[in-house]
Parts: C-alpha cells; sequence; structure tokens
C-alpha cells in the first residue's frame, strides 16, 4: 500500500506554508523573543484559518479533522518557528477535554475565543516543592512549566493523575513566567491557593491521551525546525566561498549536509504514522508517539548542530537567526518527557520492564 499525505492535506500544507512565510517572518520572531511583540498576531491569523479548531469535531464548532492533519500543521508550524499556544490550547487541551466528555468550551476554543493552558509537568515526572492538592472544590499547589502564560484558564494536573480545571479570573490563581531558552513560547509557573478546581476527569486515560497527542506534535514540530534549518544550512553552502569557490563543493560539507538529509527524511513517515496511529485510535498509538518524540528529540539536536558547525562562526549570530531553531528544538526535547523517560514509557507500555 501507499502511505502518504492526501491532496487536501498536501493542500493544507502549502496554504499553511504560504501564510505563514508572509506573516511570521524572522524579524516577528525577533520581537516575540525579545518581549516587543505578543504571540496574539500570529495566532488571530491562525484562528481565521480554523487552526484552533482543528481537531474539535464540526457538531461542536471545530473543523472535524484528524491527528494526522495536525502533524501536517504542526510540521508546518515548527518550520517556521511560529509563536502561539497551538500544542497546547489547540491539540492537548480539546484531546483531554473531549476523552472525558466535556464538550462546553470547545465551540470557544475552536473559534480562538479562549486559550486553554496545560500544565502537567508533575504527570511526567514530579519535583520538589510542586504538586496540587484539591479539597472541597479548590486547588492549593504550585504547577511549574505551565504551558502558555498568556491562556484564559488551565487544565492541571491534580492527585492520581486527575484532571482540573481552573480559571485564570480566580483570585487564587497566580502566575510566574519562567525564563526558558525557547523565547517563542511562554512558560509559567501556576501558584494555587485555594482556587476553584472544576472536575474535568478522573480517568488516569484521558490525562495520558492528551500528553500521548502532545509528544506527537512536538515530534512535528521538531521535524518541522530540523528541516528548516537543513535547507537554510544547504542554502547558505551554496552561497559562501571559500578560495573562490562555494563551500558546498567540498566533500564535507556535502557529508554533512548528506548525514543531516538521510537521519531526517525517514523520521517524516515515523511521524505521519504516530499521527495516524493517533486518528485510528492503533493500539501501538502510545507506543509510537514515545518512539517519535525520542527519535526526533535527538535526530533534530544532530541537525541543529551540524546545521549550525555549517555556518561556522555566523551560524551564532542573530543576523542569521538560526539560534531560534536550536532553542526550539532543545525546549522540544525536553517538555512532556526527555526521550530516556518517554523510551521507558513505550518500554513500560510493551511490558518490557516492570
Amino acid at each position: 500500500m501507499e502511505f502518504g499525505l492526501s491532496e487536501e492535506q498536501k493542500l493544507l500544507q502549502d496554504s499553511l506554508t504560504r501564510f505563514l512565510g508572509e506573516q511570521v517572518p524572522l524579524d516577528h520572531i525577533r520581537a516575540v523573543a525579545a518581549g516587543d511583540r505578543k504571540d496574539t498576531t500570529a495566532w488571530s491569523g491562525l484562528s481565521e484559518l480554523g487552526i484552533p479548531g482543528l481537531i474539535i469535531p464540526e457538531s461542536l464548532g471545530g473543523v472535524g479533522l484528524g491527528m494526522l492533519d495536525a502533524v501536517v500543521v504542526a510540521e508546518a508550524l515548527g518550520y517556521h518557528i511560529t509563536p502561539g499556544p497551538f500544542l497546547s490550547s489547540a491539540i492537548i487541551a480539546p484531546t483531554i477535554l473531549m476523552a472525558a466528555g466535556q464538550t462546553d468550551r470547545l465551540a470557544d476554543i475552536a473559534a480562538g475565543h479562549y486559550r486553554i493552558g496545560v500544565a502537567l509537568s508533575e504527570a511526567i515526572g514530579s519535583r520538589l516543592d510542586a504538586g496540587i492538592s484539591v479539597a472541597n472544590g479548590t486547588a492549593t499547589g504550585k504547577a511549574l512549566f505551565a504551558l502558555d502564560a498568556e491562556a484564559d484558564g488551565y487544565l492541571i494536573n491534580g492527585p492520581d493523575n486527575s484532571v482540573y480545571w481552573v480559571n485564570c479570573e480566580d483570585s487564587g490563581l497566580s502566575r510566574k513566567l519562567l525564563t526558558t531558552i525557547d523565547k517563542t513560547r511562554t512558560i509559567c509557573e501556576l501558584q494555587l491557593d485555594q482556587a476553584a478546581a472544576h472536575l474535568i476527569s478522573e480517568d488516569p486515560e484521558c490525562l495520558q491521551a492528551g500528553v500521548d497527542a502532545g509528544r506527537v506534535i512536538q515530534a512535528a514540530d521538531s521535524l518541522g525546525a530540523a528541516q528548516c534549518m537543513l535547507d537554510q544550512a544547504v542554502a547558505y553552502s551554496m552561497q559562501r566561498e571559500q578560495f573562490n569557490r562555494v563551500i558546498a563543493s567540498f566533500q564535507a560539507v556535502k557529508h554533512m549536509c548528506a548525514e543531516m538529509a538521510s537521519q531526517l527524511e525517514p523520521c517524516r513517515s515515523l511521524v505521519w504514522y504516530a499521527g495516524h496511529a493517533m486518528a485510528t485510535a492503533s493500539d501501538d498509538a502510545r507506543v509510537t508517539a514515545c518512539h517519535a518524540k525520542a527519535h526526533l528529540s535527538e535526530v533534530a539536536q544532530f541537525v541543529a548542530r551540524t546545521s549550525t558547525e555549517v555556518h561556522g562562526g555566523m551560524g551564532f549570530t542573530d543576523l542569521v537567526g538560526l539560534h531560534y531553531w536550536f532553542k526550539r528544538i532543545g525546549a522540544n526535547r525536553q517538555l512532556l518527557g526527555s526521550p530516556e523517560l518517554v523510551r521507558n514509557e513505550a518500554a513500560k507500555a510493551q511490558n518490557l520492564v516492570a
């Protein structure tokens, strides 16, 4: 059988790529990273295209596409290191809410009128002095590394991997912006002091479904970012001259570019299949999500490093801006679990370890 993108998915990819090329230039990324501009500019345009409601059913106000379509979108967003809450508000939050049968907010999310952040890091790995306790309908504690510091509300990880929703207008909730390497995404720490907490689900599988979906999207995002770094390295090598020759003619540079391409190209089918497995609820969906996240984390890191080496000293300058892609890849590697952690989860899911 032939496994690839449909004509509709290719059209979606092409139209989104053209939009991002016009609306998210490198100068826009610099302004967002410097704090001179919010990510709402790009997100507003993406909302008009229906991206926030991509995986939400049409009956609930969304577009009604699947995870493979979301993978296509994520790759394009990663290629342009697009700022915005796509990972949290368009993927993880809707996945959890739909798995839990909580559909009240989905229409507002799909329209781009409401952004939901996610604070699930304690479900991945517990940290000292962090964690949420819930009693009498209120939540108290600290949630680290919450995605989207500009969100209107958050899904938080409660006791025993339950999920609760908290409103940012609640006086018991405060946010502290965290400094991370990736300035294209805002990450914060949530402090809760008897904030009203609405139960979304007590089933750990609902939270796990959101994490799995997020990992697939992160893999696609890293794939897009790495592809862009490879393309930039090839383009630069065909322009930069040494000894009256372009450096692309040097065998060492050819080998570097060829190795990047040979490692990255097979990743595309892995990420596509991970999206397909999630969309069809395949038995190996969770394992494939873990493998895609772990493998892309390492391959994308290799491409990021090698692409910077091809650029030489220019690769470290803000003029070229490679560091924005480099940092996005680095952040994706750690968010929702390091390669070592998610491979261990995949081994447990297959009963290979206790």
